[in-house]
């Protein structure tokens, strides 16, 4: 079974904010493969479905970002799935926005919902789906990016935003059947200059 988790914080007042790009493409997905979120049996909501007749659950925690990483091994701990049948989808406000990065394993790079993950399954070797939210209105001072990852994207890169959740959803379904390394081949590239006009 393949398990793909998005990264966000629960509730309406961040529905849509940067921090949760993460929740934002694995809804996508989900709806996109006619599955539907329910309770699962732990801090998540779980919509499982198949595709190619491989087995998928997409995981989202309700935990609050920075403590992800409990949800996640709470429901590795009930259903077998190896490590590397795992992807993790989340904001990175080191990547322009409008990018994708998918990695197969690594450090948290300063998020906090990674450092978790990695905290609680005491390990890194998982793949990870960064989607950029780096842009001219983020503050140059670090003091104020909780201020920027929890604010909603305002109406001039809606239109980026959307076609990167979009392309973040298709490498999802790209793992699925193809894996890391086909994946990262085909995605890893700069979105569309013209996005940017």
């Amino acid at each position: 079974m393949v398990l793909i988790v998005g990264l966000g914080n629960p509730g309406n007042e961040y529905s849509r904010t940067r921090h949760n790009i993460g929740f934002m493409v694995v809804d996508l997905l989900a709806a996109s493969l006619d599955a539907r979120f329910q309770p699962g049996k732990g801090e998540f909501w779980q919509a499982q479905c198949s595709l190619k007749n491989i087995g998928v659950t997409v995981l989202k925690p309700v935990t609050f970002m920075n403590n992800s990483g409990r949800a996640v091994q709470e429901f590795l701990e009930q259903y077998e799935t190896a490590l590397a049948d795992v992807l993790i989808v989340c904001d990175d406000f080191q990547l322009p926005i409008g990018t994708i990065r998918l990695r197969s394993d690594g450090s948290d790079s300063g998020h906090h919902g990674l450092s978790s993950v990695i905290y609680h399954l005491q390990t890194d070797q998982f793949a990870r789906l960064r989607c950029g939210i780096a842009s001219a209105s983020m503050p140059p001072e670090k003091s104020k990016m909780k201020d920027f990852v929890l604010d909603q994207f305002p109406e001039s890169e809606l239109r980026i935003v959307e076609t990167m959740i979009e392309r973040a959803r298709d490498a999802c379904l790209s793992f699925i059947t193809d894996g890391t390394e086909r994946t990262m081949n085909k995605f890893n590239s700069k979105p569309p200059e013209e996005l940017f006009t």
